[in-house]
């Protein structure tokens, strides 16, 4: 029996090897087709990631010549490899962000460099004796000084690239120094291959098909705005619906989505942050400064993920099991869905606004409403509330919503005013409000005749009527028929 189980288990596991391996083409194939799709997905989401990845292609091309060709090796050496390790670290995607990494480098080389030949030309005065205890004691304390330095907010989020590449060359100058004798020559050569890498890196990034980090964070936060404008503006006809429609029939989920793009906003934080960073770094292009206010970005991005959460908690109650009585909903319908269309429709503006760079003035009437809303749903719910003879834990749900809607009102009202900072500060466009005149209709209209092309005739037109402009308070004669 034994020698039974074991050959029909070796002829089961010979069998499943076969049927692995004769399947083995298909999954390959099926594998490669996925990878193509992921591929194409990729590149099709954002076509950037395409020449940006030609962009580092190029650049790396460029600064391997100096191996390539003798007489260029000849003045730089094996220190060229520095030029190719500076463009595979600092080449980003952004060009703030390879600013941010090409300057840090670049100051914290020549810096570190500087210092670690200082070092080992002060210490060699101590004798042979006391120069490696001197050495290790400088190695010691500006590490030390430097590591705890990068716990500092500012320092740590603008100079924590720079501060590790300082600790790097000040040890490996002052430590390599103590054995070569052409320390400064070698200096020399490592800082310029490196500054060399790095400028062909900034300036493929700056003139090459350039990503900007700044006009990123910008359009970013307009849309985390539009999301919840849209969440705003379809949030009222959604939580009544039941009223509208007499029963909670299903919605398909394209037209939900408005439901769920806030979320969105919930995980930009560290985006934002990193984007308003390298954004500091980059020189002025289109319509942003060189001290374009990007802290307000920050700000409005607090706010945005402040009113978000609101949104949460208000998606809780969108078709709950526990519904408040519907004479009860009626009462505080109205004020409700104003209040959520208005302030949708104030975001939307702001969103243009800053989408297109100028003043959000159009945001001011729609502001005003949702304001005046907020003492009209507080009338309805006093009211409500005294007629109502419903258990009043079954309205809590209701009141509670209305509630949250008080409250998104109130930090709508907060990004409004940041958006006004940011325009004055970064001076956007202002766009004159243009009231159309529209001419009251004329009570007498004659008949015309045409005019003849032929000028040999002319006709008198007469215009009997109330007429809006000043100007037009004059007659309109034409010369008549010799």
């Amino acid at each position: 029996m034994e020698n039974e189980s074991k050959t029909e288990e070796k002829t089961g596991f010979i069998t499943r090897s076969w049927d692995r391996f004769k399947a083995l083409p298909c999954n390959i194939k099926s594998k490669a087709v996925e990878i193509a799709k992921k591929t194409k997905k990729i590149g099709k989401d954002d076509p950037r990631r395409i020449t940006h990845s030609l962009k580092v292609a190029l650049a790396l091309t460029l600064v391997s010549l100096f191996y390539y060709f003798k007489p260029l090796y000849d003045g730089f050496g094996s220190s060229s490899m520095w030029a190719v390790l500076t463009v595979v670290v600092v080449f980003e995607f952004t060009v703030g962000a390879t600013l941010y990494k090409c300057m840090n480098r670049g100051f914290a080389t020549f810096l570190a460099g500087t210092l670690g030949v200082g070092a080992n030309y002060l210490t060699s005065l101590l004798g042979e004796e006391g120069e490696p205890i001197a050495l290790g004691f400088l190695v010691f304390i500006l590490t030390a000084t430097c590591t705890f330095s990068r716990f500092f907010p500012t320092i740590k989020a603008r100079y924590e690239y720079g501060v590790l590449i300082f600790i790097l060359t000040f040890s490996l100058v002052s430590v390599s120094g103590y054995r070569v004798d052409k320390i400064i020559e070698l200096a020399h050569q490592r800082l310029s291959t490196i500054m060399l890498g790095a400028a062909i890196c900034m300036i493929i990034s700056i003139f090459v098909f350039p990503v900007w980090a700044g006009e990123d964070l910008h359009n970013l936060v307009a849309n985390n705005i539009e999301k919840l404008a849209s969440f705003l503006e379809g949030f009222g006809s959604e939580y009544f619906r039941v009223l509208e429609d007499g029963d909670s029939e299903m919605v398909t989920k394209k037209d939900k989505s408005f439901l769920h793009g806030y979320k969105t906003v919930l995980n930009t934080k560290t985006t934002e942050e990193s984007w308003a960073n390298f954004a500091w770094w980059e020189p002025g292009h289109g319509n942003f400064g060189f001290h374009h206010p990007w802290k307000h970005y920050l700000q409005i991005g607090v706010l945005t993920r402040k009113c978000a959460f609101h949104f949460e908690a208000l998606s809780c109650y969108i078709h709950s099991d526990i519904q408040a009585p519907p004479e009860f909903l009626r009462r505080i319908q109205e004020p409700c869905k104003k209040m959520s269309s208005e302030s949708g429709k104030a975001l939307k503006e702001l969103s243009l606004a800053i989408k297109a760079m100028t003043h959000p003035f159009s945001a001011d009437a729609h502001l005003a409403n949702s304001k005046t809303t907020i003492t009209d749903l507080k009338t309805s719910l006093e009211a409500a509330l005294g007629e109502t003879s419903t258990d009043l834990i079954k309205i809590i749900p209701a009141v509670t919503v209305a509630s949250i809607l008080t409250d998104i009102t109130k930090c709508v009202e907060e990004i409004a005013e940041v958006v006004l900072e940011l325009s004055q500060e970064a001076h956007f466009k202002r766009v004159e409000k243009i009231v159309s005149k529209e001419k009251p209709l004329l009570i007498d209209r004659r008949s015309v005749n045409p005019v003849g092309d032929g000028g040999g005739e002319h006709v008198v037109i007469e215009v009997h009527g109330v007429p809006l402009e000043s100007s037009e308070n004059e007659n309109l004669q034409a010369p008549k028929k010799g």
